[in-house]
Formats: structure tokens, sequence, C-alpha cells
């Protein structure tokens, strides 16, 4: 089934019902029923995270939603041709644009680790959005979006985790990449560029883990996080006959969880 958002409600009441915007206390008939009842159905058809309201906000909605519910079945039993209740003096259909307005059509699932750790709120959000839209797309057999979205949400997490670790101390990343050098696991003049964000995944995990920000075992699942992510393109698909699958995309799933444990102060 569809996932409904907030918004696509909110574009289906502009549509059959212009007036809710500027004129809010409207009335509304029984010749509406039909689409009063598919107002309703959609309306609690969002999934919970995404109702992002206060209170007495979440309260009003579900008065609203109550109030048309209640007039559509009297009018199906001709019982009169009373318009819906209103809901503080506003038409139910304006107050459930109004509430459904403030809410946004993505929202992290409950269960989706917190990163509280992460100061940033935008990025924050942004990365407990991929994870859980990873975790979404894999409970739909969605294996690749999965795959990718966990893998993209580990670069991300690497790449706070190195940041963080210049900023408590100076100089650790140009320490780490120099070792890494002595050791042989980076080429010389590898990476190229001098800023973090500019490196590959590779990079990311060997000098997260030289900082000591990732266990060796987290290393392995993050390596095997970024063989799997690499399978987005297709040349790499056909060359190396594989694909995404639940087991790409559990174990990407993997990397993020373990990465997100070990990184967190």
């Amino acid at each position: 089934m569809p996932r409904v958002v907030p918004s696509q409600v909110v574009e289906l009441i502009e549509h059959h019902f212009p007036q809710a915007r500027s004129q809010p206390d409207f009335l509304i008939y029984s010749n509406s029923s039909s689409i009063l009842k598919a107002l309703v159905r959609l309306t609690e058809e969002i999934p919970t995270e995404l109702l992002t309201l206060n209170s007495d906000q979440y309260s009003d909605l579900i008065c609203a939603l109550e109030s048309l519910s209640t007039a559509v079945a009297r009018w199906h039993m001709r019982v009169g041709e009373d318009p819906p209740s209103k809901v503080k003096d506003k038409s139910p259909v304006a107050v459930i644009r109004e509430a459904l307005s403030k809410c946004s059509d993505e929202s992290p699932a409950p269960g989706t680790v917190e990163l509280t750790f992460i100061a940033d709120a935008e990025l924050r959000e942004s990365i407990r959005l991929d994870i859980s839209a990873a975790h979404r797309d894999a409970s739909n057999g969605g294996w690749k979006g999965a795959t990718v979205l966990a893998g993209s949400a580990a670069e991300a997490l690497l790449l706070w985790a190195i940041k963080d670790a210049e900023q408590i101390t100076p100089g650790s990343i140009s320490s780490a990449i120099s070792a890494l050098r002595s050791s042989g696991d980076f080429k010389p003049g590898q990476p190229k560029s001098s800023a973090p964000k500019n490196w590959s995944f590779d990079e990311l995990i060997e000098v997260a883990h030289k900082l000591k920000k990732i266990s060796c075992r987290t290393k392995t699942q993050a390596e095997l996080c970024k063989d799997f992510r690499n399978l987005i393109h297709p040349g790499r698909t056909v060359r190396l006959g594989q694909v995404c699958d639940r087991g790409t995309a559990l174990s990407a799933l993997a990397a993020v969880e373990l990465i997100a444990r070990d990184i967190k102060p």
C-alpha cells in the first residue's frame, strides 16, 4: 500500500476545498460526503511519526476527524443536512489542513538510533532519515535502496567521527594519515584531498579505524558495506555478477548500527 504523507492530504483539501485556506469557517454539506470519507481515511493512514504536533494541535486534529465522520454517518442515515460541527469556530476540514501543514513528509521512524551525540541538529536528522528510510526499504523488500541509504549513512557517521576527533585533538587527522602511509595502507599522496568530505568510503574507514573511533570488527563490517554500496553502479554489478539483496541490505544496516555504537562518546 502506498505511503500516505501529510502534504498529500493537504493537496487533496486544497483541490476540493480551496476556501479552507482563506475562509476557515466555511460550511460543508452532504454532497461532499464521499470526499470527506476519503479525507478521513487518508489522514488516518498517515504514519504516526509524521504527525509532529503538540498536544493541543493533535487534539484538534482528532476532533476534526470525528466531526467529519459523525456528519457523514448522519447524512447516510438521512438524519438532516446539518454541516459537521466546527472545531474552535473553524471548519473541521480547515483544522485538518492547518494541522497537517505543520507536519513534514519525512521523519525518522520510532526506534531509529538517536545519534544525540551529534550536536548539529540538521546533520543528525539527515542521517537518521537515511537510516530510517533504509530500514523501511528493507522491510518492504527494497534491497538496493536499503543498501545504498545505509551506506550513505555509514559514510556520514564516519566523516562526523573523524572531524570530531580533529576538533578534540588538532592534528590527529594528519598523524593518522602519516601512520597509514608508513604502514602501506595508504599509498604516497593518498588521500588526494586534505578535506575529509572529499575522501572515498575506503579512506574514511581506514582513518576512523586508525583514530580508534571504530573497532576492528566494525571496520570489517564497514568494508563489506562499502563493497555492497558500490553496487549502485550498473557496470560494477554486471562486472562482478553481484546484485543487492537481503544480505547486502542487512549487512549495510549492521555496519551503520556498529559505527553509531563505536563513535558514541
